[in-house]
């Protein structure tokens, strides 16, 4: 399991879940970016996805494995059922190794796709790397890239030899000139240095370190050329516990560093920068223009009115955070703690705001009646504490890293938590729609409901593209695009909550003429009697007096 492993809220009422939950935010605020460190004990998984990231050009990934505790068993074994693999993906996709054979590991199979092995030989303290496919400029080297001192006065890094790519040269492999001199502890914990044997252009060996019964090495990766940019992930396998039954606990310590020529951010995460901030200033400029339109019409404006202006606001300010946090990332390789907090507190209530609205007004409250059904309130005390669940694990997802042992679970839990809302928000409007057929010639406003009604399924079919667009298209287009422009799913999301926003503030807009807003023209307690006159319970008793009343009348 991994060492900063949480566990999350558990039981207790709502009411005692806003401190948990605000505790859960300032403990998971201060994530790691870009800049990944994982430490797993007692693991006992076979694969372990670290990360996937999308590289440019001369794009660089470090890996440093500063800590691989194994058994005294397989620490002996000869052949190498241990290491890293690096290959490239489809866009939108990330490998599976349920499906596999137990008995096959992935770091003995020949591949012809683009692959890369790192064996971790124990016996001979050594790490062999093999590639497959075609990777004519993939450089790997020992040891990890010089760092810029961040303060001045500091003693300068020694240079080291990283390729750069100029278009229509080709280019050999860089071969290790020993600029890692091995002293006296590195020579006898296993040398540093890369070998290429003679002959063989896709294979080198690594040098192995051991101390105190464990090990540790570091390498890394340069994309030297186009023809290697794509989507990379990276992936730890221990096929010793490949056989299910006999898994023994292992400890791993590791520390992977991405950035690509502009920064660390992924290729797909460079636009979101400023693509949050542009949607951002548009629902601000929506929330501001829906305010304006609210105080022109003060005559018919309802508290959910303001409930609407309150969600485009949070939503920008959201955005906004978002749109920081991926700044930082980018120049830093890990957020500000105390804006990463903000975001996760505004993504909370944006996605509850969005929801309960969405419900309220499918109910027709405050437009059509005043007074929630038993039913519509059970939609409510489902949604809203769904919706808090959702909102933790994103925030889960978002501040651990993908090799945690539970990254998987909570992921699942967000798919299935927010599948279920978008789902339970749907009855609502069907709920309003069958109310305003029976009501359409029983009330003498044949022509008034039937404009309700005729917007109401209107509105139902816009949650049902608003789903669609943002949960099942979004996915899809995510899945056939390049890597570079995966940000063409958040475009797409958010462009179509935006328009979502504005066709709902359209619809429900106060203006005299809306038909929406026709119907309440009586008193707030003759609505709320009216809407106990049609409780079955109350009509059955109404008839019994009835009945009692023409007996006597007939004696």
């Amino acid at each position: 399991m991994a060492v900063d492993k949480r566990r999350g809220l558990r039981g207790g009422s709502p009411v005692e879940w806003g401190p948990r939950v605000l505790l859960l935010l300032l403990l998971l605020g201060g994530c790691s970016g870009r800049i990944h460190r994982l430490a797993l004990t007692g693991e006992k998984r076979a694969d372990i996805q670290l990360n996937n990231f999308g590289f440019y050009t001369n794009g660089s990934l470090e890996v440093e494995l500063s800590l691989l505790r194994l058994g005294t068993q397989e620490a002996q074994e000869k052949a190498s059922q241990v290491g890293f693999s690096l290959s490239r993906i489809r866009s939108g996709s990330v490998h599976s190794y349920s499906t596999r054979n137990p008995h096959e590991c992935p770091l003995q199979k020949n591949s012809s796709s683009f692959l890369v092995v790192f064996l971790i030989n124990f016996k001979d303290l050594q790490v062999q790397v093999k590639k497959y496919g075609e990777q004519k400029e993939l450089f790997i080297s020992p040891g990890l890239l010089p760092e810029v001192p961040s303060k001045p006065g500091l003693p300068k890094p020694e240079p080291t030899d990283i390729p750069k790519v100029d278009s229509g040269e080709s280019r050999v492999p860089p071969v290790n000139k020993d600029k890692e001199k091995p002293g006296p502890k590195a020579s006898s914990q296993g040398a540093s240095a890369l070998q290429v044997p003679s002959g063989k252009d896709k294979e080198m060996v690594l040098g192995l370190n051991h101390f105190n019964d464990s090990y540790n090495f570091s390498f890394h990766v340069v994309i030297g050329s186009r023809a290697e940019e794509g989507q990379y992930s990276l992936n730890f396998h221990n096929c010793y516990n490949s056989i299910p039954g006999q898994e023994r606990p292992f400890d791993l310590t590791v520390m992977i560093r991405e950035k690509n020529p502009e920064g660390f951010l992924s290729a797909a995460e460079i636009p979101l920068f400023k693509l949050y901030l542009i949607m951002s200033v548009c629902f601000l400029a929506a929330g501001i223009s829906w305010v304006s339109l609210l105080c022109r019409n003060t005559y018919s404006v309802f508290k959910i009115h303001w409930l609407m202006a309150a969600l485009a606001f949070t939503k920008s300010v959201s955005l906004l955070f978002h749109s920081i946090n991926y700044y930082f990332i980018n120049s830093q390789g890990h957020p500000i703690e105390g804006l990463a907090v903000m975001h996760y507190i505004t993504h909370l209530l944006k996605g509850a705001l969005l929801f309960i609205t969405i419900a309220l007004i499918g109910s027709g409250w405050a437009f059509v009646k005043y007074v929630l059904s038993d039913k519509e309130k059970k939609i409510f005390g489902i949604v809203i504490p769904l919706q808090v669940l959702a909102n933790v694990a994103y925030i889960v997802i978002e501040s651990r890293e993908e090799g945690a042992s539970d990254y998987g679970l909570w992921k699942e839990i967000l798919f299935l938590v927010d599948l279920i809302c978008c789902g339970a928000i749907l009855f609502p409007v069907v709920w309003s729609i069958r109310h305003l057929q029976d009501a359409s010639g029983t009330d003498g406003k044949v022509a008034v409901n039937l404009a309700k009604l005729k917007l109401f399924r209107h509105y139902y079919i816009m949650v049902i593209c608003y789903i669609y667009f943002t949960r099942i298209l979004a996915i899809l287009l995510r899945v056939a695009v390049p890597f570079q422009w995966q940000w063409l799913y958040q475009l797409l999301v958010e462009s179509s909550t935006l328009a979502f926003f504005v066709l709902t503030g359209y619809k429900f807009q106060p203006a005299g003429d809306n038909p929406y807003l026709q119907l309440p023209q009586e008193d707030e307690e003759d609505v709320q009697m009216e809407q106990v006159m049609t409780d079955s319970g109350f009509r059955e008793g109404l008839s019994k007096v009835n009945k009692t009343a023409s007996g006597r009348e007939q004696l």
